[in-house]
């Protein structure tokens, strides 16, 4: 599957958009498995972020900077894993955590970077339009200026790794319709949990 932008050149190293990763029917169903899921507010460092989300492998707590081995993975979200593991050359089990979040209209995820155990990311973006966007972690005037907006569509596959994951932060601009994804998380391979 080729990228949206067969010329990257613009986009960080490592940073990946596929759009129609997978078809509508797969979306209306994975829709619906979130939806079956008990989701929690999520809270971060004492905020409650105008989000409800579901994590299932390893779950990374805010308050305590810790790693935990958390709720098994639905098999239901099993072929889609396999699926993502597959185009990424990677094994099933690599997929450490599985994240479900539901994001009300006009909710918005801040400039951050994944938590530190988690190397590879891979998020899917289902149900609603919204727009990722990029800067360097630098916080120099310089870096803050280079923002680059990236417009996920439903059903779209983004993988942020390397020089994108490290040097790099992304956030999520307010949402116009109620958007749900699901994000995958390999751990960093110098790791024992």
């Amino acid at each position: 599957m080729e990228s949206l932008f067969p010329n990257e050149a613009y986009l960080p190293p490592g940073f990946h958009y596929y759009p129609e990763f997978i078809s509508s029917d797969q979306e209306r169903d994975l829709i619906r498995e979130i939806q079956k899921i008990p989701l929690r507010t999520f809270i971060f460092q004492g905020y409650e972020a105008k989000r409800r989300v579901a994590s299932f492998g390893y779950d990374w707590n805010f308050t305590n900077r810790k790693l935990s081995k958390g709720a098994e993975v639905p098999l239901s979200f099993m072929p889609l894993i396999e699926k993502v593991s597959r185009f990424l050359s990677l094994k099933t089990d690599d997929m450490a955590e599985v994240l479900l979040t539901e994001y009300p209209v006009g909710s918005v995820i801040n400039w951050h970077r994944d938590a530190p155990p988690f190397e590879l990311i891979a998020g899917l973006s289902l149900s609603s339009d919204s727009i990722l966007r990029l800067r360097p972690h630098d916080k120099s005037k310089q870096g803050r200026k280079s923002i680059i907006s990236v417009p996920l569509s439903p059903r779209s596959l983004y993988v942020i790794s390397g020089e994108s994951r490290t040097a790099w932060e992304h956030s999520i601009t307010p949402v116009r319709n109620v958007r749900y994804s699901i994000t995958l998380r390999t751990l960093k391979t110098n790791l024992h949990y």
